[in-house]
């Protein structure tokens, strides 16, 4: 698992989102209310966000089109497919029983707080698949436990290569 911190915009983002907490925090405290709003950055935003940290940090070659079901982009150079996955919550991925499966899994952990990054899981999808049942209706989630426990069964030499900034 490699950990990064987040290029300045990405940076930039989460502090502004921490400061849009506090102050909205603040201005309900100051009412009386106890409830905390988290206001957390999630869905396409955070998944076109691991989607970019894909390309910028491994190279990957997103798909022109979004009819690409369980397929985000291919390797560099290549045509294995890569499935990209991103959380901003702490969550594991959501994975759905498609008929197309990805060669390989990028899934990246963004610490809004500390803006720092994770890559939880770098290899073939097989192994985090290994963790879901055969067949599943809908979306299954795999806990961010099981995510990382699949994560340290990939080897070193099946994983994707970043590349030299």
């Amino acid at each position: 698992m490699t950990k990064f911190k987040l290029p300045k915009v990405l940076a930039d983002l989460a502090q502004a989102r921490n400061a849009v907490r506090n102050h909205y925090q603040d201005a309900l405290t100051a009412r009386g209310c106890n409830v905390e709003l988290k206001f957390t950055l999630d869905g396409n935003l955070v998944g076109d966000i691991g989607e970019a940290l894909a390309v910028q940090m491994f190279g990957i070659r997103l798909t022109s089109s979004r009819s690409s079901e369980g397929i985000d982009g291919y390797l560099p150079d290549t045509d294995k497919t890569v499935q990209v996955k991103a959380t901003g919550t702490g969550r594991g991925p959501g994975f759905r029983a498609t008929r197309m499966k990805a060669d390989y899994l990028l899934f990246f952990d963004l610490d809004l707080e500390s803006c720092t990054g994770e890559v939880v899981f770098n290899g073939p999808e097989h192994y985090a698949r290994a963790m879901l049942p055969d067949e599943f209706p809908n979306q299954r989630i795999l806990t961010s436990a099981r995510i990382r426990e699949a994560g340290k069964c990939v080897p070193l030499g099946e994983q994707i290569s970043p590349i030299e900034d």
